[in-house]
């Protein structure tokens, strides 16, 4: 029988495989990546997680089907400097990101720093953010401008702008004006002077932004760009950064008795996600890893408008006044719910007790993706991918907790974790609900509590003890490599700065900046150069 001959096409197929050039089909080879990033939610948030907790079914159900991580931790405990570490796997002492941006701030996230979505759409992603940014709006700061094919959403915390329709916040903030000077009025902690705005990609497509619908549009968005990815044909990366849990809360329907409007919220959120998860499972179950997290401890400030911290209630802070969650290192601030679901390849119904962060995140998805990190910098994430797969229940030897408000300067390193130990070099509460404030102390030599018993952080080790003395030398050692580590790294700094001119605006000469009509107005290069003023 004679060898039968080859087509053109044949040849060309064989010849790219012997020259390792990759065709499509090993594009769509690769997983599709969701990572849904929670606001202000609480450990206890989850009733996985927390007993008491009942409004989380849909999450419950993830747990249940996934892998869910009990020591996963947020890289700083307040909001810019949290999602800044997620994207580029990296802390704030590294990436410039130390603090929050403000509504009128020039700079972001520097731009010398290399974002997940900017590696993975070089391997081959479709990259869609939808929801809270605030890594910078102004300019080149924009999320299309930092790896996003599609952005949908505030381009800051959804307390950062006045609305027609407030929600409930503590203090509760007045509606957005409409008559001019005389209609505003000032109330402490709220902004009355410019609408929030929602985005469309560069584009203000709401001002102010209707609260009591965004869930809903977010689903929607998040169920469309999913569907346009699996259209072309490309795995996709979404980052679905919620406005759950952070005040004002807008519950879709009035809370049932015993709920409260908290619990209504936390409602909307769990649906909000189960929602996304059902998209995900319909257009390639089984090649979708869904991640959840949050992106700091509950703001305690804001009473029964908090969440749930579970049992790290940082009862040593507690005795000396402040909170102990958000804008702290108590693990009530950093120690947040992580969940993560992949249908044949994530073990479900599994519990990790490995020490992870949200800084794994970078690494981790890069790795899965076949892609290269970035060079020329050090991160603090790690690929955990043996973790997230059931072949290993080891995470960080050592994570560090940067100052985020409460005490000390902001992003510097002052409190860190080694095994079940936990450091602190400086201590300090954040706003209580109670108004009251926790002094900022050093400790030299440092507090130590041992969580393995102690998950409340009430009574640190005796600094004559024969635990305290063989432990303290490893955690000297551990703090003193980690911060010579972060002296000799390729560190950026963001740029603080503020211009009233860079304000989101639909409208200047509209009361509040608002938009009237369908249309919105798209941020191209002249508002750089807009006269300096405050939208009003």
């Amino acid at each position: 029988m004679g060898t039968p001959s080859l087509s053109p096409w044949a040849v060309l197929a064989l010849a790219l495989v012997l020259l390792g050039l990759r065709a499509p089909s090993v594009v769509r080879g690769q997983p599709n990546f969701i990572v849904v990033l929670a606001d202000d939610v609480g450990w206890g948030d989850l009733g996985a997680n927390w007993a008491e907790t009942k409004e989380t079914p849909h999450l419950d159900q993830l747990a249940a089907e996934g892998t869910r991580f009990v020591d996963f931790h947020s890289a700083a405990s307040t909001c810019s400097p949290s999602r800044a570490s997620l994207l580029t796997g990296r802390l704030g002492v590294r990436n410039g990101v130390t603090h929050n941006f403000a509504i009128s701030s020039l700079g972001g996230l520097p731009l010398n720093e290399t974002t997940l979505a900017e590696v993975l759409r070089e391997a081959g992603y479709s990259t869609g953010a939808i929801g809270k940014w605030h890594l910078g709006h102004h300019g080149r700061h924009h999320p299309n401008s930092r790896g996003f094919d599609f952005y949908f959403g505030i381009p800051y915390s959804h307390d950062m702008g006045c609305t027609d329709t407030p929600g409930y916040n503590l203090p509760p903030c007045p509606p957005c004006p409409r008559h001019g000077t005389t209609a505003r009025e000032a109330r402490k902690d709220c902004y009355t002077e410019v609408a929030l705005p929602l985005f469309e990609n560069v584009t203000i497509v709401q001002q102010p932004v209707e609260l009591g619908s965004l869930a809903t549009r977010y689903a929607e968005e998040a169920a469309r760009f999913i569907q346009r990815a699996s259209d072309s044909g490309r795995p996709y990366f979404l980052y679905l950064a919620l406005a759950h849990m952070h005040v004002p809360l807008t519950p879709p329907l009035p809370p049932a008795p015993g709920r409260g409007i908290y619990g209504a919220s936390l409602s909307e959120m769990d649906a909000l996600v189960g929602r996304v998860k059902e998209v995900a499972d319909s257009h390639g179950k089984g090649n979708t890893l869904l991640w959840f997290a949050g992106d700091n401890g509950p703001w305690a400030q804001k009473c029964e408008l908090a969440g749930r911290l579970g049992p790290f209630v940082g009862a040593w802070q507690r005795q000396r006044g402040g909170s102990s969650a958000k804008q702290t290192t108590w693990e009530g601030g950093h120690r947040v719910p992580a969940l993560a679901y992949w249908p044949g390849r994530v073990p479900a119904g599994r519990t990790s007790h490995a020490l992870l962060s949200v800084l794994d995140i970078f690494p981790t998805l890069v790795a899965l993706a076949g892609a290269a990190l970035p060079p020329n910098r050090r991160l603090d994430g790690l690929d955990v991918s043996p973790v997230l797969f059931g072949r290993s229940d080891v995470g960080h030897k050592v994570l560090l907790h940067p100052n985020s408000g409460a005490a000390g300067q902001v992003g510097e390193i002052e409190a860190l974790r080694l095994a079940q130990y936990k450091a602190f070099y400086t201590t300090g509460g954040a706003m209580a609900c109670d108004g009251s404030t926790g002094p900022a102390e050093r400790h030299h030599p440092p507090l130590i509590f041992n969580l393995d018993r102690d998950l409340q952080e009430q009574e640190p080790l005796d600094v004559e003890s024969a635990e305290y003395q063989a432990v303290l030398p490893a955690i000297s050692r551990a703090y003193a490599r980690a911060l010579q580590d972060i002296a000799a790294d390729n560190v950026s700094v963001a740029d603080y700065s503020q211009d009233p001119a860079a304000i989101p605006c639909c409208n200047v000469q509209h009361v509040g900046c608002r938009c009237r009509g369908a249309h919105g107005a798209a941020l191209g290069p002249h508002v750089e150069k807009r006269t300096p003023r405050l939208c009003l």
